[in-house]
């Protein structure tokens, strides 16, 4: 941690911001969100520390070995929290439900109050309810005891307010410099629908795929495109053969994050099939891609989509409903351009100008409480 020696007066509150969560790789909601936030706060100037919450293997073996890696993993994941919160005015950890939160951000909380330093959680799991429900009463307790209580949306907040929690709305980001909306095009019978969820159970991929084979009679040509990973891979294959779609699905794999924008750029409906969900990332990249959605109404999802007017809103795990929408969608072009327009508009109210002030303040209120106290020692060298 060579570097120059620099001290920082207490007169600033935003004299060092440190950051816990994950980057991609994988890519996700929280990881891609984290590495948006980093990347512009640092643009616009401000300090910024990462304590990354999936840090590569080291060496890169342990990886392969499922107990010991953990622990390869955990010690200096710890060790950094240690430092970092030592020279941090505010600490940021992005949160999620389950183990993430037992092994990753509870002992961010629990070492940013042994070094004095205040904590937003930006907690961000749409199964935050049964989470909630079913966790012991600390997890609760150390919820109550944030500094300040964040959420991408109204439907997270509402979660809180009924275990008796507080929390402010500061929503995703979706960075607008990467994701053009495409002129108008042709498609004739060949429409490309994409899904870009990972291959999980939660995110319902078979009702997609079930919805895209009814579509396939009204438009032969039309193809889907399946982007992510996960555990439901060799299912969902075996399903396209039932299906007959051997030659009309691609699975894609994990598509890097900066590849993202051109699928988006060659895509003429989103199709969001998910059963648990807070406010969904893709989502908002189609609407700043000028690409219509339709979707399940799961979690948080109306809260972003209105029905009708930016997007198609339908129940969990219908299928069919699912696949009347996407007709609509299809063969509706003046439907499908006022969606778009809708899905712009509202894009604009998560671009980082909208976004960047309410995080500002957030930050400044609470390390208002760390800027009072002595100057703290950092060096250049010490941020990633």
């Amino acid at each position: 941690m060579a570097g120059v020696v620099k001290q920082v007066t207490g007169g600033d509150p935003l004299s060092l911001i440190c950051v816990v969560g994950p980057l991609p790789p994988p890519s996700g909601g929280m990881a891609n969100q984290c590495e948006q936030l980093v990347r512009l706060l640092r643009a616009d100037g401000f300090d910024v520390e990462l304590v990354r919450t999936n840090a590569p293997y080291r060496p890169a073996w342990v990886g392969h070995l499922p107990v010991l890696r953990a622990g390869f993993r955990l010690l200096p994941y710890l060790l950094e929290l240690w430092l970092a919160a030592g020279r941090a005015s505010v600490m940021h950890v992005l949160a999620n439900s389950g183990w993430a939160w037992h092994l990753l951000a509870a002992p961010a909380m629990v070492i940013a109050r042994l070094r004095g330093t205040p904590v937003i959680i930006n907690y961000r799991g749409g199964n935050a309810d049964t989470f909630f429900a079913g966790a012991p009463r600390n997890v609760l307790n150390m919820l109550a005891g944030a500094a300040l209580r964040v959420t991408p949306s109204a439907f997270l907040q509402r979660v809180f307010s009924r275990y008796g929690l507080t929390a402010e709305v500061i929503p995703n980001i979706v960075d607008l410099s990467r994701f053009i909306p495409s002129p108008p095009r042709c498609f004739g019978d060949a429409p490309h629908l994409v899904v870009t969820r990972n291959l999980e159970a939660i995110y319902d991929i078979p009702t997609a795929m079930r919805a895209f084979a009814r579509v396939k009679p009204s438009f032969p040509g039309a193809r889907l495109t399946v982007a992510g990973s996960g555990p439901e891979l060799g299912h969902l294959q075996q399903l396209t053969v039932e299906l007959g779609l051997q030659d009309s699905v691609c699975f894609a794999g994990r598509i890097d994050n900066a590849d993202i924008p051109a699928l988006y750029s060659s895509a003429d409906c989103l199709i969001n099939p998910s059963t648990v969900d807070n406010m969904p990332i893709s989502i908002l990249e189609a609407f700043a891609s000028g690409v219509p959605v339709v979707s399940t109404s799961a979690g948080g999802i109306p809260d972003l989509v209105e029905q009708g007017v930016n997007g198609l809103l339908v129940p969990i795990a219908d299928h069919e409903a699912m696949s009347r929408e996407v007709l609509r969608v299809l063969q509706d072009a003046g439907l499908a351009m006022a969606l778009k327009q809708a899905g712009l508009a509202q894009a604009r109210k998560y671009s980082w100008p909208q976004v960047r002030g309410q995080w500002l303040d957030a930050y400044r209120r609470v390390g208002a409480a760390k800027s009072k106290l002595t100057p703290v020692i950092r060096t250049n060298g010490d941020l990633p």
